[in-house]
């Protein structure tokens, strides 16, 4: 009796021990399905060095965002604007990159073509087209025949997914309004006409809201949607057109929105509840990736959670879709983590 119960347990054994790898080779694939990382930066020079390319490919990403001054070229001369793109494209730790991970991004005002420009950019039809270059969009792409580089993008993944929504604040943006009494750059406009997206960018922004069906939206804007007490660009210089925004995802009850800024040289968690929404709205500005903003001292940003980095930086978003959890990531050098940000999302 004895022997028999004991061949009955090494059966046993054997069989648990020919199926445990399938089962966790299963659990390991779903576990997998449901995760997804998205790396992000913006300010690069392309002549200069560019030593965070091989940390970023260490975090695996599923996707890389340019937020933005993805170069510095600041000219008319499209040949000159031309040459800074292909000296970019040239870099090695960017082309290995390119080799393994997917590539998408907007601009700022320094790909654009001029510092701090908006619609009144001469060049920016030309510039337009060089931009596209840049990232290998097909000719036939609706982007090559209409004004502005706005567009969107669905993540599909067995777990779920995520829109990723593109914003152009460049090319149909009103004036800046210079601050001729603190001393500060510029001020909020009064101007009810003053535009950042223009008429046709929102009303596409608003079918994007509209029709989404996705687990979580990423709006990526160039310039900080939250912070805005500062003295640069920001939405805050356009108030009719932040609460535009704001207004627009709380009427659609917009699903886990999460803003990606560059711009501004320093990188930052910028978190807001809106009562229309049952989550907070957070705007992770990360930037620059070859430069930061060396004489920054400090300044007020009401919604700012945790410090400002103030070093070369990128950012991490890593998505576990089945428990909506998204982890925020600042990383530096050597893959140095900087400072992180938590957070569950609603289902």
């Amino acid at each position: 009796m004895q022997k028999h119960q004991q061949l009955l347990l090494l059966i046993t054994l054997v069989a648990i021990i020919m199926v445990w790898p399938k089962v966790y080779s299963q659990e390991s694939t779903a576990t997998e399905q449901a995760r997804f990382t998205i790396a992000f930066g913006s300010c690069n020079k392309q002549y200069k060095p560019q030593p965070l390319w091989e940390d970023i490919m260490k975090q695996d990403p599923d996707l890389f965002i340019w937020t933005g001054d993805n170069i510095y070229a600041d000219t008319a001369d499209m040949q000159q604007f031309k040459k800074a793109y292909d000296q970019q494209l040239q870099n090695p730790g960017y082309q290995k990159l390119l080799q393994t991970t997917p590539v998408i991004g907007v601009w700022d005002d320094h790909d654009y073509g001029k510092n701090d420009a908006g619609a009144e950019w001469k060049m920016k039809q030309e510039s337009q087209q060089l931009f596209l270059d840049f990232f290998a969009v097909d000719e036939d792409d609706e982007r090559r025949d209409r004004a502005g580089i706005y567009t969107s993008k669905i993540i599909e993944k067995p777990g779920g997914s995520i829109k990723i929504i593109l914003l152009d604040t460049r090319y149909f943006r009103s004036p800046l309004v210079r601050d001729r009494q603190s001393g500060k750059r510029y001020q909020p406009t009064t101007d009810p006409s003053a535009t950042v997206l223009g008429a046709t960018q929102w009303q596409w922004l608003a079918k994007e809201i509209a029709n989404n069906y996705s687990d979580f939206m990423i709006i990526v804007s160039s310039i900080q949607y939250l912070s805005g007490e500062h003295e640069f660009e920001s939405w805050s210089n356009f108030p009719k057109e932040r609460n535009k925004m704001m207004a627009l995802l709380e009427k659609h009850k917009a699903r886990n929105v999460i803003f990606l800024s560059g711009d501004r040289h320093i990188s930052e968690f910028s978190v807001y509840q809106p009562d229309g929404l049952s989550y907070p709205l957070v705007d992770f500005t990360s930037s620059g990736l070859t430069h930061d903003y060396t004489d920054f001292t400090g300044e007020s940003n009401r919604h700012r959670v945790g410090k400002v980095i103030a070093i070369p930086s990128f950012g991490l978003l890593k998505f576990d879709l089945t428990t909506y959890q998204v982890t925020m990531e600042m990383r530096g050098k050597d893959n140095l983590l900087l400072q992180s940000y938590r957070k569950t999302y609603p289902k």
